[in-house]
């Protein structure tokens, strides 16, 4: 079946975590992915365990559907196959410190110039301008900087880190759109250009109502627990065995929940009738609804609320995602088989186009796995001359 980004082909030099989560986003939507690794070592992330089989699990888990080549960018050699392989291909993706391909002879402005058509993306830390620039970078560094572990955590409690890499994460994605824009951009242009995402930026970005809340009220938000900052009732309840969350974004949500729960007359409360009556007089609503929510389980919780429908979920552990019926529908949960650690599960495509539906086709690949057939297809190697070559330290 014929795939959304068939025919594109991308150089992937990324390792870790936002730049392999930009490029399994576009091999997944059927783009070619050419991973290019560093002989021996490879990516950092297949140094990271767990291990299925001394193979990574968390490298699977981000390089499904590319093909692996070693290649000395540190050679001259090594440069001049990664300039021939540049011509043939549409998409040139790094996550290095900013200037450290322009200190290998590969910077924007050169490769550009080799294949004009060239999209190419950088994923930094801080982005390629600025006094942050060559300053390095982890997620949780960049969680710490951009203002999201200000706002998460407890209430009264200390900024808390999020619990996934989502400074990687969110720089991954916006990464694979641009990349999109860019490539949409060059069908009517016929030119390429850079993609700078910096982790920062990202960071900032995804700070939605917390910076409106600064703007309006001069006060610099803080962690409110599980508690919506601006919606009210939209948070965690404790239940007879557990928890739910309950999320009534609206007055007609807010009148069914009421129902619900055998609270009727909370409706028409003039304390409560409206989202800011609701806010403005949270102390004492909060115990109202609390006092209902304890005297059902969880599971019964869920029924009553479906039925009247209140959005509403459980708070599942990753064992239970992994066994949810919808979760399960929507494939989003699929077994791969890898030449080396077996069967693994990962998580599938969360797009779900029509008629172009991306896949996981094939496994992460071991380090190296694809060098002779890549170099054979793009440079017309043959078997000796990529042998010679590896003796030589350049693959």
């Amino acid at each position: 079946m014929r795939q959304a980004l068939d025919n594109i082909k991308v150089l992937d030099l990324t390792r870790v975590l936002a730049g392999p989560y930009a490029t399994m986003i576009l091999a997944d939507l059927g783009a070619e992915v050419v991973k290019i690794e560093m002989p021996k070592t490879g990516d950092d992330s297949r140094h990271f365990g767990p291990y299925v089989n001394d193979e990574s699990a968390y490298f699977m888990s981000l390089n499904r559907n590319k093909r692996s080549m070693t290649l000395n960018l540190k050679s001259e050699k090594g440069k001049e196959i990664f300039l021939e392989m540049i011509k043939k291909v549409d998409v040139v993706v790094e996550n290095f410190r900013p200037g450290t391909m322009e200190k290998l002879g590969l910077g924007y402005d050169y490769l550009s110039t080799i294949n004009p058509k060239l999209i190419y993306a950088a994923s930094s830390g801080f982005g390629h301008s600025g006094p942050y620039s060559k300053r390095a970078a982890y997620d949780a560094v960049v969680q710490a900087m951009g203002g999201i572990m200000s706002i998460t955590g407890q209430k009264d409690g200390k900024p808390t880190r999020v619990g996934t890499s989502i400074g990687d994460i969110a720089a991954g994605m916006f990464t694979a759109t641009g990349i999109l824009a860019a490539l949409v951009n060059r069908d009517t242009t016929g030119k390429g250009q850079k993609v700078d995402v910096a982790m920062l930026d990202c960071q900032v970005a995804m700070l939605e109502n917390a910076i409106a809340r600064y703007v309006v009220t001069g006060e610099a938000p803080k962690p409110g627990g599980n508690r919506h900052p601006s919606i009210v009732p939209f948070e965690t309840f404790e239940t007879e065995d557990g928890e739910i969350m309950v999320a009534a974004g609206n007055n007609s949500l807010w009148a069914k929940l009421c129902e619900a729960i055998e609270k009727p007359e909370l409706t028409n409360d003039e304390r409560f009738n409206e989202n800011p009556l609701r806010n403005e007089n949270y102390e004492e609503l909060r115990p109202l609804l609390a006092e209902a929510f304890v005297k059902n389980t969880t599971k019964e919780w869920q029924d009553i609320l479906d039925k009247a429908g209140v959005p509403n979920g459980p708070i599942n552990t990753v064992d239970k995602v992994l066994e949810d019926p919808q979760v399960l529908a929507r494939e989003m949960i699929v077994e791969i088989e890898h030449p080396v650690a077996g069967k693994l599960k990962v998580p599938g495509v969360p797009i779900k186009l029509s008629d172009t539906p991306g896949s996981v086709r094939t496994p992460a690949p071991t380090l190296g796995q694809h060098t002779e057939e890549i170099l054979k297809e793009f440079l017309e190697y043959d078997k000796e001359a990529v042998q010679k070559l590896t003796e030589e330290g350049v693959l």
